[in-house]
This record gives C-alpha cells, sequence and structure tokens, in this order.
C-alpha cells in the first residue's frame, strides 16, 4: 500500500467508526490529509480528461469533516483582534508566495497557490486556488471548491462549498475566468476556461444557461460551457396563478483564445448593460 492508500483505508474507516479517532493511527492520518491538502499535494477534486469531468475524492471530504470532530475551539488573536474557532489560518504565507491583505482569511486545510492575492476575503477549509489568481474584496471561497489559474473573482463574489453529501461535487472554475461582482455559484456548478461572467449572476444546478448565439437556443444546466461571456437573464414560466419572469444565464458571445489575447473584459462586455 501507498501511504496515501494507507491514509485513505483508515479514514474510511473512522468514518465508519467516529470512535476510532481515540486511536493515534486514525487521527494522525486525518490530520496528515488536512496538513496535505493546505500544501496542494492532496485535493478534493480533480480533472479527468479521459472522461471530461471532475473527479471528487470523497474520502478527503471525509477527512475534512472528521477533523472537525478532533479539533476543539481554542482562542485565536491577530493583533487587537479576537476569534474562537477548531481551525486556525494559514501561515508561512510568504514562502507560499501568496499574498493576504487584512482582513483577508484563509483557514488551515485550504490551498493557495504562488501568485494568489487574497483582498479582504475568505477561503475556506478544503478549497484550493490555483496560481496567480486574485479573490477581490468581500469575495468568499466555500469549503472544497476548486479554483483554476489566473481567475478574477471580484469584489463579493459567493463561491458555494460542498462539504455534505461527501460525494457532492464542489464548485469549479477552471483557468483564466473572469467572474463579475456579485456573482454566486453554487451547488457544484462548473464553469469551462476562459469564460466571462457579468455582474450579479446566480448559477445553480437547476439555473438554465442559455445560449443565445445561434439561430437556436442551446440549453445547459449544471455547466458553462468554456469560453462563454454570460450575462443574467429571465425566461417566462407558467405558474397556477399566472406567468412570471424567472432567473436564467444568457451566453451571449463566445471567446476564443486569439480574442482574448486582443480584447479586454471592458470590450467583451460593452454591448451589454452590465458593470464589471
Amino acid at each position: 500500500m501507498t501511504q496515501y492508500t494507507e491514509w485513505e483505508q483508515r479514514i474510511c474507516e473512522a468514518w465508519d467508526d467516529p470512535a476510532r479517532l481515540q486511536e493515534p493511527v486514525y487521527k494522525q492520518a486525518v490530520e496528515a490529509t488536512i496538513e496535505q491538502l493546505d500544501q496542494g499535494w492532496v485535493r478534493v477534486a480533480e480533472y479527468v480528461p479521459e472522461v471530461d469531468r471532475w473527479v471528487t475524492h470523497e474520502w478527503v471530504k471525509k477527512a475534512v469533516l472528521l477533523y472537525f470532530k478532533i479539533c476543539v475551539n481554542t482562542e485565536i488573536s491577530a493583533g487587537p483582534l479576537n476569534f474562537r474557532d477548531k481551525i486556525p489560518v494559514k501561515s508561512n504565507l510568504e514562502a507560499a508566495g501568496v499574498r493576504v491583505v487584512p482582513p483577508g482569511v484563509a483557514r488551515y486545510g485550504s490551498y493557495l497557490a504562488p501568485g494568489v492575492v487574497l483582498m479582504p476575503g475568505y477561503v475556506n477549509i478544503g478549497a484550493r486556488v490555483d496560481e496567480d489568481t486574485m479573490i477581490d474584496t468581500w469575495a468568499t471561497v466555500g469549503s472544497c471548491a476548486q479554483i483554476g489559474k489566473r481567475v478574477h473573482l471580484s469584489g463579493g463574489v459567493g463561491i458555494g462549498g460542498v462539504l455534505e453529501p461527501v460525494q457532492a461535487q464542489p464548485v469549479v472554475l477552471e483557468d483564466d475566468c473572469f467572474i463579475g461582482s456579485r456573482c454566486i455559484l453554487v451547488e457544484g456548478v462548473r464553469i469551462g476556461k476562459g469564460s466571462v461572467l457579468g455582474a450579479g449572476l446566480t448559477i445553480t444546478q437547476t439555473t438554465p444557461i442559455v445560449d443565445v448565439t445561434g439561430d437556436t437556443e442551446i440549453i445547459h444546466r449544471g455547466r458553462v460551457p468554456p469560453g462563454s461571456v454570460v450575462i443574467p437573464g429571465s425566461q417566462p414560466k407558467a405558474f397556477p396563478a399566472g406567468t412570471y419572469s424567472v432567473p436564467c444565464a444568457l451566453i451571449v458571445k463566445k471567446v476564443d483564445e486569439q480574442t482574448r489575447s486582443k480584447t479586454t473584459l471592458n470590450d467583451l462586455l460593452r454591448d451589454y448593460p452590465l458593470n464589471l
């Protein structure tokens, strides 16, 4: 067995029988997994190109949940600020090559890759934020979310966390995405590489994502195709009391790498009444 296989086995055994956490070997497996999450050597989910999907490692999510069981609330001080929590904040930020602006917080067990800038926002345990990504003011990255390289999360963006059920896929933002201010992305949605989301857009697993760039609409759910420019929209829906407008997302433009390299984000959206 490899070390990771041993950890996985012990964590799954402790998940089925939490009393085993009293034994040092099981507690060590949980603590080692969280340390590896913190350093980026283990991740909650990863892309498998052969099947073009993201695979969730349930045992890693189980380790995060078990970690809460073995930790106790302690007093945490940051200058004049005082807190009481089970999970400490990340440390050794200089060695990690990241910038965290006060009072931005990344919890231990999250991973920030070199070049990440965290403004006064929040990154929860289990999340992974890859190289050169900007997390702007009051943006939040929930538990286990997977954020790619060179992503920009504008002010107030909310990336939902997914810890339970353990088999649930986390929210995934692939490389080079720009997420406009106050967007909300939850329930394991996947935003394809190079996409641009306009301000105030909410996407869940059930939100219709309507491609209106051709003669006939194409509806996606749970996934924004790569290179999409997406804005908030609405559709009529009939209810017993009448017909009302319900939210949807509209793909109004496609962006290829050549276009993106020559065009600013404001140019991409200049034909639409948006404010990123």
